[in-house]
């Protein structure tokens, strides 16, 4: 695994969520989009959104319950949140009534079948003001909301499970270019993993943050130990190597631990030959974020999950 470039014998530092996933459908790949993209705006970081969302694949007709294109989507929040599960149902209510069932021709099913669940069909339902009702369609139980453009048809039901964010990859470029070719490399690899999602933009983040900030009114800021215009700054602690003047990072989120560290051993096998990099390294915070840890070198260091 480890190739031209220096892969850092280091950890992620992921930790634990509750998720969400849904099938959504529409009469073809362009509404489809819509509906993706629109559910999943505003949901890069939980430092300031809502939730963590992204695509996790996208769905042949001949595979879904109505025969049209579909796309897997992820919603992922902490575990550690104190009100999770009701922040969750929050986060799918106002994301599925707001963003999907105003797409012209877009159905949401749910696409996780778990013990644990949410009744959210008969909550966006009210929104057919009395005229809403339920029905067996394609030979699932839904409700049917008539709208000015047609019905909006939604499951009964969507099920939420423990899953893992925070699994992350540090690209360390000589130049901005070679950082952000890298880890555009790299986050297709892992969109590549069935059961990943990205959710910054492009799947790269451009401001690793850290947990802290020396104004009380915020929870994180900028890593001021890896930017690299403040390593010769008197004062600061610096972790970038000579030469360094970019790093951009990637986050995945996924369905469990083994998934999300399926994803990074692919994303560095995607980008372990590329040019202009120092090193590839990841984000780790001693255990104080999250208890999930993904080592970059398995032949030096065994995953593990740490009680």
């Amino acid at each position: 695994m480890n190739g031209h470039v220096e892969i850092d014998n280091t950890y992620a530092e992921a930790f634990r969520s509750i998720y969400a996933e849904v099938l959504i459908t529409a009469k073809d790949q362009y509404w489809l989009d819509q509906a993706v993209s629109a559910c999943t705006g505003h949901a890069s970081s939980t430092i300031m959104c809502d939730c963590e969302a992204g695509l996790d694949h996208y769905v042949d007709g001949k595979c879904t319950p109505d025969g049209r294109p579909g796309a897997v989507v992820q919603f992922h929040v902490p575990r550690f949140l104190k009100n999770r599960e009701r922040h969750l149902e929050k986060v799918l209510l106002a994301r599925l009534s707001q963003n999907v069932l105003t797409c012209p021709t877009a159905k949401v099913y749910d696409h996780l079948p778990s013990e644990t669940f949410f009744k959210l069909g008969k909550k966006i339902a009210f929104f057919g003001d009395g005229h809403q009702f339920r029905d067996t369609r394609d030979g699932m139980p839904v409700w049917v909301i008539p709208i000015m453009g047609g019905e909006f048809v939604l499951s009964r039901r969507f099920g939420f499970s423990d899953g893992i964010m925070g699994g992350n990859l540090w690209f360390m470029g000589y130049d901005q270019d070679s950082a952000i070719d890298a880890a555009r490399m790299a986050a297709l690899a892992a969109d590549a993993t069935p059961g990943i999602v990205t959710t910054f933009p492009g799947g790269v983040a451009a401001s690793a943050s850290k947990a802290g900030s020396r104004y009380s009114f915020l929870f994180a800021s900028t890593y001021e130990k890896y930017c690299p215009t403040l390593r010769d700054k008197p004062g600061v602690e610096t972790g970038v190597p000579k030469g360094v003047t970019s790093i951009m990072e990637i986050i995945m989120n996924g369905c469990d631990l083994a998934t999300v560290a399926k994803a990074t051993y692919n994303a560095l096998d995607a980008c372990k030959n590329a040019s202009g990099l120092a090193k590839i390294t990841a984000g780790n915070y001693g255990g104080r974020l999250g208890k999930s840890f993904i080592y970059l070198r398995p032949e030096l260091n065994e995953p593990a999950e740490v009680a």
